[in-house]
């Protein structure tokens, strides 16, 4: 078996990823008491940016940083932008469990969006597995409980665009640069929050910048993993370590933030779990 095509490597890979996707998460959610989401994620992204010019300066492949997709790549980089706002705002206003449910949608989404995008079909297995999501995602927001709130609308917006980001992903990541593909929205969204930080900025002490500076780590060393772990096993072995990150929901909401899973959210959260599966497994078999 060739290193690029090593299942339980890019299984571990995508483990891995999503374990730094979600300490980004819970840092977001950590600072969001005292700093406005916009501030957190600028300064995230503004650390981030000089390691992934050390990636840049390390990347053995052959090319420039001119994108050979323009377009695709530039209504990527809003979606990645948008995305990246709207998701830490989310993350840092819900809690954790529940935010988690919501934003294990993805899968859905991109099942829906692929058939206008990517020219795929909905067959009647993705069809239930569609379904299926949505009844879970109706019972893990459990409406009757308590009001919905505009972070609930941002954490479905935060899903719906990531899930576009990755079909986008689809389109281009066959043909751009690793490093084109981190680097164009990181600097985007640099600059885009640089214009909206100052009319809500407050100080910040070393150590909640060093906590800025850990999410810049984890955003990065995360986006090479994962684009390893795709390369090196199908998506029906990486797409479900993500549903790992509900066990550090659940623990760090438990001993950081003193919340609790209700017993409908776990209830959603699974059936929203097992449509993902569902629709994931599909992915190579014609519809």
């Amino acid at each position: 078996m060739s290193p690029k095509q090593n299942p339980l490597t890019g299984a571990l890979f995508g483990l891995a990823a999503f374990g730094l996707y979600a300490g980004y998460d819970i840092s977001v959610k950590f600072l969001g008491s005292g700093y406005s989401a916009f501030q957190i994620i600028f300064f995230a992204g503004l650390l981030a940016l000089p390691l992934v010019m050390v990636f840049a300066m390390a990347d053995s492949d052959q090319g420039s940083l001119r994108p050979v997709r323009p377009g695709l790549l530039a209504f990527r980089v809003v979606v990645v932008v948008f995305n990246g706002i709207i998701g830490p705002y989310a993350f840092a206003n819900l809690p954790l469990a529940q935010c988690y449910a919501i934003f294990f949608t993805m899968p859905i989404f991109i099942a829906l969006l692929a058939v206008p995008m990517l020219g795929e079909k909905i067959d009647l297995v993705r069809g239930v597995a569609v379904l299926l999501g949505l009844v879970g995602v109706i019972v893990a927001l459990d409406p009757g409980a308590a009001p919905l709130q505009i972070a609930h609308l941002a954490a479905i917006l935060g899903a719906l665009s990531g899930a576009l980001n990755y079909v986008l992903l689809r389109k281009t990541g066959g043909t751009e640069r690793t490093i084109v593909l981190m680097l164009y929205p990181m600097i985007a969204q640099t600059l885009v929050l640089a214009l909206i930080v100052p009319f809500d900025y407050k100080p910040m002490p070393l150590a909640d910048l060093a906590v800025t500076a850990f999410m810049g780590a984890t955003l990065v060393v995360g986006s090479v993993l994962i684009i390893a772990a795709y390369r090196r096993a199908r998506a029906i072995i990486v797409a479900p370590m993500q549903y790992s990150q509900i066990f550090w929901a659940t623990l760090f909401g438990i001993i950081l933030f003193d919340e609790k899973i209700s017993l409908p959210t776990m209830i959603g959260t699974a059936l929203i779990i097992a449509a993902g599966v569902m629709i994931v497994a599909r992915q190579d078999k014609p519809a």
